[in-house]
C-alpha cells in the first residue's frame, strides 16, 4: 500500500510529501502492535520548488545526493503517468517537471517544479506553528565543514552547531538551502541517538 500525505493545501511552493510503503525492515525491531506488526520504511520525500535544475545541482554538489531519474515533464493528459497525476494534484494539474534524486542510503528525494499552475513561492518559508512536514535531516559526522559548504553555496545556518548531551559527541545544526527549504544536520543516526540509554537531558 501506498499512502501520498500533502503537507499542506495552500500552495504547491514549498509542499513537502512523504511516500510510506509497507516494506518489512530487519534491521529494526518490530513494535509491540497487535495491528501493524513492525514499523514502516521510509521510501522517499519530495519538495516543490521554483527551478529544478538549479536544486538538483545545489543538492548533488553540495551533499552529494545521487540523481536516479533526470527531470522529465508530465501534462495531465490521457497516459498513464498523466492520469496518477491529475489523480494526485486534482482538477486544476495541467504541466510539471519531476526529477528523482537519493540520500546515501537509498531514501529518495522526489522534486517537482510545477509549470501549470505556475509555482508559488511562500513569503514565510519557517511556519513552525503550521501543521505539516516543516523539514528534513540528514546524517553527518562531519557536520561543520557540511554546515560550511552549505553557507559557501548561498545556504544559510540558522541555528548554532548543538552538542545534544554533555559527553557525548551528538551534534546538530539546523539549516537552510538556497530555495528556502530546511535542513538539519545530525551527526548519529536518529535511532541510536535518541535511545534513552544515549540521550540525556
Amino acid at each position: 500500500m501506498v499512502i501520498l500525505i500533502p503537507a499542506t493545501n495552500l500552495s504547491y511552493e514549498g509542499k513537502i510529501f512523504a511516500i510510506l510503503m509497507t516494506l518489512h525492515s530487519e534491521e529494526i525491531p518490530a513494535n509491540k502492535s497487535k495491528l501493524y506488526p513492525y514499523p514502516s520504511n521510509l521510501n522517499h520525500i519530495a519538495v516543490s520548488v521554483i527551478n529544478i535544475e538549479e536544486v538538483i545541482e545545489w543538492y548533488t554538489k553540495v551533499l552529494g545526493f545521487n540523481v536516479v531519474k533526470p527531470p522529465f515533464e508530465a501534462v495531465a493528459d490521457n497516459t498513464h503517468i498523466g492520469k496518477i497525476f491529475q489523480d494526485v494534484f486534482g482538477k486544476d494539474f495541467k504541466k510539471l517537471k519531476i526529477a528523482h534524486l537519493s540520500f546515501g542510503n537509498q531514501i529518495g528525494f522526489e522534486i517537482f517544479e510545477f509549470v501549470e499552475p505556475k509555482e508559488e513561492k511562500r513569503e514565510n518559508n519557517f511556519e513552525f506553528w503550521k501543521t505539516g512536514f516543516f523539514h528534513i535531516c540528514i546524517t553527518d559526522l562531519n557536520i561543520e565543514e557540511t554546515t560550511k559548504r552549505i553557507v559557501n553555496s548561498g545556504g544559510k545556518q540558522r541555528t548554532q552547531i548543538w552538542e545534544l548531551t554533555t559527553g557525548e559527541p551528538f551534534k546538530v545544526v539546523s539549516c537552510e538551502d538556497p530555495f528556502g527549504n530546511i535542513i538539519d544536520i545530525y551527526t548519529h543516526g536518529y535511532e541510536y541517538l535518541w535511545r534513552s540509554e544515549n540521550y540525556q537531558k
